[in-house]
């Protein structure tokens, strides 16, 4: 179980420095785990979110017998109890291109209210402006206006979304540049080495912002960093000795 206060540690970081831990623990190849450039911030602005994926997928593109968007996201929420900590709604939109939005106020109005920390669709979103009043982040492929036959048609099931696969309750970290996965089992350290990490980083940021253009003392500071990050890949890699 990943308690809150790892929760809520993890969302101190940015979801760039998140990945680059990640890397230290050699558990996945670096160019996967993390979603594509399709899935944007709709509100930049606004800070990371931490939560846990509560699947879905989407249509619009034609009517669907017994089905509406508005008769099942009841089930979506419901669902949520199952859930690790708190939601991020993941939806796959199945039509290609999207023909409609997923969300709206009244669907992300209630997510919220059932505990959702935000939302990510591979299709397009709608009330934007009414979705950012009530301060709920967003990720998207783009606006539309219209709902269309908007159809839930699959809940808490694995999607693929900006490239990546995503399954119920994977942990997800988010922010304005993107959105990454955190497998489970190093959430924990992640969160706990995460301030090291930083630090390393420091080494190079603070010396040329207090020394610009000494290569001499660039050299040193990447020796240094090298050095530190060593340490902690010492510390939690998983590769094979």
């Amino acid at each position: 179980m990943i308690s809150t206060a790892t929760l809520e540690k993890l969302r101190t970081f940015d979801t760039p420095t998140i990945c680059n831990i990640i890397e230290v623990f050699d558990v996945r190849p670096r160019n996967t785990g993390y979603m594509d450039q399709r899935i944007v911030a709709a509100f930049p602005e606004m800070p990371p979110i931490v939560g846990f994926a509560a699947t879905a997928t989407f249509r619009a593109f034609a009517p669907v017998r017994d089905s509406d968007a508005y008769s099942s996201y009841d089930k979506q929420v419901e669902r949520f109890g199952e859930l690790s900590g708190p939601a991020i709604v993941v939806f796959q939109d199945l039509d290609s291109p999207s023909v409609a939005a997923t969300f709206g106020e009244i669907m992300c109005t209630t997510y919220q209210s059932f505990g959702a920390v935000g939302l990510i669709t591979s299709g397009t979103g709608r009330d934007l402006d009414q979705v950012h009043k009530i301060g709920l982040p967003i990720f998207t492929n783009g606006a539309c206006c219209s709902h269309g036959y908007s159809s839930v048609t699959q809940i808490h099931i694995p999607v693929h979304v900006g490239g990546i696969a995503i399954y119920p309750d994977d942990l997800l970290h988010a922010d304005r540049n993107g959105v990454t996965t955190i497998p489970k089992d190093i959430a924990a350290e992640v969160a706990d080495i995460g301030d090291a990490y930083v630090a390393a980083e420091m080494l190079i940021i603070d010396a040329m912002r207090e020394q610009r253009g000494n290569l001499k003392l660039l050299r040193e500071r990447q020796a240094a960093q090298k050095a530190e990050l060593a340490k902690l890949r010492a510390q939690v890699s998983r590769a094979k000795k």
